[in-house]
């Protein structure tokens, strides 16, 4: 009876499992647009309550604010993940400019970006990363970084490992800013 009931939930399980699959064809830099966008609808929902589950307010609040890419697109940092970058309301109209030169983003901006990799024909889904504008936090351009992980837990990071790349976009006030193919504006 226990082998029978075992292998009737192995099945049930099965569909949920399968729903879970996003099909991928090609290495990450083989994919087009419409093949990303299509696996980014795959795998969306199941990154936002994956994020959220954990009960981070940030991860459980990002997905009503302001998308900055039409799609996600892969860029070298962050591990070669395909990201996904929102803005609260807060930050969203000046980041939403894409600018360069001497600025500084308001006290209380947040970017959020979801990330998933394709590795080996898999598509798997990535720490959500947060760039938080706060007060002091000098040493870091005054940016506080975190993330939280794919179930929801939060990560481990390094303020300092964190700020050494985004210092590199000093002109940008420490933001890397999503590839221009794919940038949406602010009005003007």
């Amino acid at each position: 009876m226990i082998r029978r009931a075992t292998a009737f939930a192995t099945l049930l399980a099965l569909p949920a499992a399968a729903e879970e699959a996003c099909p991928v064809e090609g290495g990450p830099w083989d994919l087009d647009a419409a093949a990303v966008a299509a696996l980014y609808a795959c795998m969306e929902g199941r990154m936002a309550e994956g994020y959220a589950a954990g009960g981070d307010p940030i991860a459980a609040a990002y997905r009503g604010w302001t998308a900055a890419a039409t799609r996600p697109a892969l860029a070298g940092p962050h591990g070669e993940r395909f990201l996904q970058t929102f803005a609260n309301d807060v930050a969203a109209e000046a980041y939403l400019r894409f600018r360069e030169g001497d600025f500084a983003m308001p006290v209380g901006s947040v970017l959020a970006k979801e990330s998933f990799a394709v590795r080996d024909g898999t598509a798997r889904v990535g720490p959500l990363f947060v760039m938080e504008k706060v007060e002091g936090a000098a040493e870091h351009g005054g940016w506080s970084y975190s993330a939280v992980q794919p179930d929801g837990t939060p990560m481990g990071i390094s303020q300092g490992f964190c700020h050494d790349c985004h210092g590199g976009f000093e002109a940008r006030d420490s933001m890397g800013y999503p590839l221009e193919e794919v940038r949406v504006s602010a009005a003007p």
